[in-house]
C-alpha cells in the first residue's frame, strides 16, 4: 500500500501518456483531474494485487470514443442539450453500484493513458477506495476487447455507460467483448464521441490472475525517468527506451500527416523525414487512436503489441494523436509489450494480423539487435 503524492501522480501520468502510444486521452485532463482531486482534500492510495481481500470488489471506470476534436457541425448537432455536473466515467461508476446493490472496494485503469488513467484514480479520489496496482492493457489500446481480461475470460458486463448529457444505459449482456466494443462505440458516436465506462466487475482473486501486475508503478517509473532527464537536460528519449528495456529507433520531422475520425476512432498516418543519422531514411506510423504499426523506408519495423511512442524534441513532451503537426521534430521510441500480449492468444487479439495486416509479429528486441 502507498500513498500517492502530487508528485507521484504527475510522474504516474506523464508514464502513462508516454506509454499510451498516441493514445489514452488528453494529459492535460488528466493532470486537472487530479490536481482537482488534491484542491480537494482527497486522497490516492495504490494497492498492490496481492493486496486486494479475495473477495474485494473492484471495477473500472475510463472514456471511450475517438481523439479527434470536435468540428463545428458536431458541436451544433448537440447544442442545447444539457451537461451533467460530474465526470460521466465517475457517475457511470456510481451507476453500476446502484445496480448490482453493492459498494466497490477499488477501482482499476481499463490502460494506460494521460487522460484514461487518471479517470481511475480520480474515481477512486473522489469515491475514498484504493486504486490497484495493475493494467488489462500495459498501454493503451483502441478497442474494447484488447484486454487481458477478455484473455483470461473476465466477464465485461454488466457494464454502465453514460455520456456527458446524462444519459445512462445499463448493459447486461453482450454476446462477446467485440459486441460490447460495437454497443459502447455506437453509443459514443451519438454521444459527442465520448462516453464515460465502467466495466469488469471482478473479485481480487479474480484480478490476480487476470491482468498485468505492477502496471502503474511502471509508469511511475517511465514517469521519473522522462522528468528527471528533463531537470537533468539529457536525452529524454534515450532515458525513456533505457527506462523500459527499448529502443530509440528514429529521429526527424514529421513531414506529414493524415487523419480521419471514422466510426468513433481517430485514424491516420503520420510520416516522419529522417535526421542526424537517420538522414535520408523515412519513417511512417499507422494509428488507430494508438500508435499500431510503422515502417522504415518501406519494411516493416514495430507492430503491436510492442508500443511506439512519439517524444517532442524541442518542447520534450509526449505526442499524442492527431494534435501535432507537420514540422515538429520527434524521436521514436520502441518499447517491449508486456509479456502477456506476447502468447498465442494475446497475439490473436491484439497481434499486426487483428488490425489487418498480414504481418508476423516480431518483437522488438530481434528487430533491434545492438
Amino acid at each position: 500500500m502507498q500513498k500517492l503524492t502530487k508528485q507521484d501522480m504527475y510522474d504516474i501520468l506523464y508514464g502513462c501518456t508516454i506509454l499510451g502510444t498516441g493514445g489514452g486521452g488528453k494529459l492535460e485532463k488528466g493532470l486537472a483531474l487530479i490536481d482537482k482531486a488534491f484542491n480537494e482534500g482527497k486522497k490516492i492510495t495504490l494497492l498492490d494485487l496481492h493486496e486486494l481481500p479475495d473477495d474485494a470488489l473492484v471495477a473500472c471506470p475510463y472514456y471511450c470514443g475517438s481523439v479527434s476534436p470536435t468540428t463545428p457541425e458536431q458541436e451544433e448537432k448537440y447544442k442545447g442539450l444539457p451537461k451533467i455536473d460530474e465526470e460521466p466515467a465517475l457517475r457511470a461508476f456510481k451507476v453500476l453500484e446502484e445496480y448490482t446493490g453493492k459498494k466497490f472496494y477499488g477501482a482499476i485503469t481499463t490502460e494506460l493513458g494521460g487522460s484514461n488513467s487518471a479517470v481511475a484514480f480520480y474515481v477512486a479520489a473522489m469515491l475514498g477506495i484504493y486504486i490497484v496496482d495493475g493494467d488489462p492493457a500495459g498501454r493503451s489500446v483502441p478497442e474494447l476487447q484488447h484486454s487481458t481480461f477478455y484473455i483470461n475470460g473476465i466477464s465485461i458486463t454488466p457494464m454502465a455507460v453514460v455520456n456527458e448529457f446524462g444519459d445512462a444505459v445499463i448493459v447486461k449482456n453482450v454476446v462477446n467483448d467485440f459486441r460490447a466494443e460495437a454497443v459502447v462505440r455506437a453509443i459514443a458516436v451519438v454521444s459527442k464521441n465520448q462516453v464515460g465506462v465502467t466495466d469488469h466487475l471482478a473479485t481480487g482473486s479474480e484480478l490476480r490472475n487476470g491482468v498485468i501486475p505492477g502496471a502503474v508503478t511502471y509508469a511511475l517509473k517511465i514517469g521519473r525517468a522522462y522528468r528527471e532527464a528533463k531537470e537533468n537536460n539529457l536525452d529524454v528519449a534515450e532515458e525513456i527506451a533505457s527506462a523500459g528495456k527499448g529502443y530509440v529507433v528514429f529521429k526527424g520531422l514529421v513531414d506529414d500527416l493524415k487523419w480521419e475520425d471514422r466510426d468513433g476512432f481517430t485514424i491516420g498516418e503520420t510520416i516522419i523525414k529522417g535526421e542526424r543519422k537517420f538522414a535520408g531514411s523515412s519513417y511512417k506510423i499507422w494509428f488507430k487512436n494508438e500508435n499500431i504499426i510503422s515502417w522504415k523506408d518501406g519494411v516493416v519495423d514495430i507492430t503491436v503489441p510492442d508500443l511506439i511512442c512519439l517524444i517532442a524534441d524541442e518542447t520534450m513532451e509526449p505526442v499524442t494523436n492527431p494534435d501535432f503537426k507537420p514540422g515538429l521534430r520527434v524521436s521514436v521510441i520502441g518499447l517491449p509489450a508486456p509479456k502477456e500480449w506476447r502468447t498465442e492468444r494475446g497475439l490473436e487479439i491484439f497481434g499486426p494480423k487483428s488490425f489487418g495486416f498480414d504481418v508476423a509479429y516480431q518483437p522488438i528486441e530481434n528487430r533491434n539487435v545492438k
